[in-house]
């Protein structure tokens, strides 16, 4: 259920105008891309666009049952934590931050895009395989930094499959189970974290784990507690 295009403008985009003209997308349909030449991240940020990378969008159709929609941005974090770690010498070196950022020795390795169109919930996500892209404000990682970059179309299939388990997972368990795992694999509680809320300035505390619904806990200096539900975090160590 995947469909290779050579070039777009966003995969996500285009899975948002299949839903919005009727088209029966079913869930588990993957549109991945060899180039996007208008890839989009979190925070309205441009998407790294390079050949041999993976990039690539699912959807998933929401019922009253599902647990919240912005839950699933740890899904897909930890089925893209599954899907690299395997290829990994010391996958150790491996660890998510919130809500869904893919860290290789402290550089970011990937990202997740989360856009609702109608009862579907795009899922788009980026993987650094074969390059990463020179950021002004923050390191990056690819894995081809580690050894061989891996075949991208044998990487989004792991990938697909990884997502099913997982979205399988928190529908039949709920979110609890889900966010063990994501902080099983997280960066240490206690590890020092700079967050731009929207709107606001920047706040800096140390990490605090996840909140029943999945939001962020940040420890502040004068030992209160923070909730954050969106913005915009970087480890202390990451700026470059």
């Amino acid at each position: 259920m995947i469909r290779f295009v050579a070039e777009t403008g966003s995969t996500n985009s285009d899975l948002a105008a299949q839903v919005r003209a009727g088209e029966a997308v079913p869930e588990g349909h993957w549109l991945v891309a060899d180039r996007q030449s208008a890839g989009r991240g979190r925070q309205a940020r441009n998407w790294f666009d390079s050949t041999g990378n993976f990039m690539g969008s699912t959807l998933v159709r929401m019922s009253p049952r599902d647990p919240s929609p912005a839950t699933l941005a740890l899904v897909a974090a930890v089925a893209a934590y599954e899907a690299v770690a395997a290829l990994l010498a010391e996958p150790a070196k491996l660890r998510l931050k919130w809500p869904n950022d893919l860290m290789l020795d402290g550089a970011k390795l990937s990202g997740i895009l989360l856009e609702r169109e109608g009862d579907a919930i795009i899922v788009g996500m980026g993987v650094n395989l074969a390059a990463a892209p020179d950021l002004p404000d923050r390191k990056t990682a690819s894995l081809a930094d580690y050894g061989p970059a891996p075949d991208r179309d044998m990487f989004a299939h792991s990938l697909a499959a990884a997502f099913a388990r997982e979205l399988d997972r928190w529908r039949t368990y709920g979110l609890e189970p889900l966010a063990r795992r994501w902080e099983s694999v997280a960066h240490p509680l206690g590890t020092p974290l700079v967050v731009q809320p929207p709107g606001e300035e920047r706040i800096e505390g140390a990490f605090g784990g996840l909140t029943p619904d999945g939001a962020l806990s940040l420890r502040l200096a004068d030992g209160s507690t923070r909730v954050i539900h969106a913005g915009d975090v970087m480890l202390q160590n990451e700026e470059s």
